[in-house]
């Protein structure tokens, strides 16, 4: 059996981790959601259920990878009670990752396309409407759509392909090491525009009037659901980092490391958005209207707007690029640990296979625009990133939590051991009860809550419908997860 990679440095690994975890929903969507639900109060209640709900989970996925030395293809095999039917959970983990790159390399190819017309100067001295008719005009181009998508999967396939140390880890070590300094540069420049400290004010001052206009309960759970999708948990490309990961530190205190970056990565791109946009008195929206319409008109009117609509630009490449090169990590180990392939014949595979999966999400744009599968004004990305952020990473989650903690999965004990074992900080015995019973029960929560403000909107018909469909999901996935097996465990 082939010898398993493993990082070079503690740093790579958590500069890796926290470059998948750090997605575009940071840039885009946190920043908004802060201010709009009571600024520095929203934040701290954020915190809250960052520690309480999205680190046990990081530190489940880290553990299942460590504990087995493989990603999903493998892990449940070598560490399931024998005879129970975890083993089959890895199909819905390796689907997950492809549904999201069918989507987000066309995505990062935005990114990388918005990179060229600012540092070129194509976005300069247009007005906003032009503005926007360069956005609208890249939707509706197949070709040019097409044309970045495969430029972001070669550039991030190129990465992969040089294995764990001398391309994932020295590439994305470079990469986060620059976006960190951009992020920073970034912020600072934006609190020194004319009005920035009004936005300064929206964004962190605690708005009381903010909440109570919402509702306490819309609030807190806008928190709990951000905190839970943020890390990028649920799917496996976390657990894969895990199995290269040595056993010198503690899972738990590596998963905080990862967890303090991607929240600095979140806070510090508000210091960038909500300034600029109080400066020029434009709304701060959530979403792609921000990036590609509303911020490429406040950088044209900044003194030097090309050089810093260009570093912007360059800093959500690297964002994008960096949780590709992740997830793309995680579906070569699966084709290299459950068919004992090379890497070279899995980069080949999937560096044709992905882009054709990408067309579907290309040319809902476009070509395709009338299939809106899920109601009016929907897209087909739309439902793949509705399968990805409501079905897989939830209901992935949970049973990350469960085949930790129940005696027919992994165990409690059998986690603990992994999780504590190096220097650091150690996950406390007491926490069992949270992470076996409690736990669950707020993902089901937020699993079910997704389904209803998706589908509730579209009439009761619609969503008795589809909410039936999320309990028939969730029943047959207990039916797996609650399988009863021998005591005997296989061994590794």
């Amino acid at each position: 059996m082939k010898e398993r990679e493993s990082f070079g440095t503690r740093l790579g690994f958590i500069l890796v981790s926290a470059g998948c975890a750090v997605g575009l929903g940071n840039v885009w969507k946190f920043p908004y959601i802060c201010g709009q639900n009571g600024g520095a109060a929203f934040i701290l209640i954020y915190l809250v259920f960052l520690l309480f709900l999205g680190l046990p989970i990081l530190i489940a996925e880290f553990a299942v990878g460590r504990g087995s030395a493989m990603g999903p293809a493998k892990s449940y095999d070598r560490l399931e009670a024998k005879g129970t039917k975890w083993h089959r959970l890895k199909w819905a983990s390796i689907a997950g990752n492809y549904l999201l790159m069918m989507f987000y390399t066309m995505v990062g190819g935005w990114m990388l396309y918005y990179v060229f017309l600012s540092g070129s100067g194509k976005m300069s001295n247009l007005g906003t409407e032009e503005i926007v008719g360069v956005f609208t005009g890249m939707l509706g181009s197949p070709m040019i759509l097409t044309l970045w998508m495969v430029v972001a999967v070669c550039i991030s396939m190129f990465v992969c392909s040089k294995g764990l140390q001398n391309g994932i880890e020295k590439i994305t070590k470079v990469m986060m090491s620059m976006l960190i300094v951009l992020i920073v540069v970034l912020a600072v420049h934006s609190l020194f525009l004319p009005n920035a400290m009004e936005g300064v004010r929206f964004y962190l001052v605690p708005n009381m009037d903010a909440i109570r206009s919402r509702g306490l309960g819309p609030v807190v759970f806008d928190a709990m659901s951000h905190a839970f999708f943020t890390l990028s948990i649920g799917m496996g490309s976390m657990q894969i980092f895990g199995s290269y990961l040595k056993k010198d530190n503690t899972i738990g205190g590596e998963a905080v490391n990862v967890l303090i970056l991607d929240t600095f990565v979140a806070l510090m791109a508000g210091f960038i958005i909500i300034p600029a946009c109080f400066a020029y008195g434009v709304q701060p929206d959530s979403g792609p209207a921000l990036l590609f319409m509303t911020l490429p008109n406040v950088f044209n009117h900044m003194g030097g707007g090309r050089i810093w609509g260009t570093a912007f630009f360059v800093f959500m490449s690297f964002a994008a690029l960096s949780t590709i090169i992740a997830v793309f990590e995680n579906i070569l180990a699966f084709y290299m640990d459950q068919f004992d392939w090379s890497r070279a014949k899995a980069v080949k595979l999937n560096v044709i296979l992905i882009p054709l999966l990408s067309m579907p999400a290309i040319l809902g744009f476009n070509i395709l625009s009338g299939v809106q599968p899920m109601g009016l004004e929907s897209s087909i990305m739309d439902l793949e990133d509705f399968l990805v952020s409501y079905n897989i990473l939830p209901l992935g989650s949970m049973v990350y939590i469960l085949f930790c903690t129940r005696k027919n999965g992994w165990g409690w004990d059998n986690f603990m051991k992994e999780a504590n074992t190096g220097k650091g900080f150690k996950v406390p015995n007491a926490l069992k009860f949270y992470m076996s019973y409690i736990l669950p029960i707020i993902i089901v929560v937020i699993y079910l809550k997704g389904y209803y403000d998706t589908f509730a909107k579209q009439g009761k018909t619609s969503l008795i419908f589809w909410m039936s469909f999320a309990v028939i999901i969730l029943v047959s996935l207990m039916m797996i997860a609650f399988s009863k097996g021998d005591k005997e465990r296989n061994n590794k």
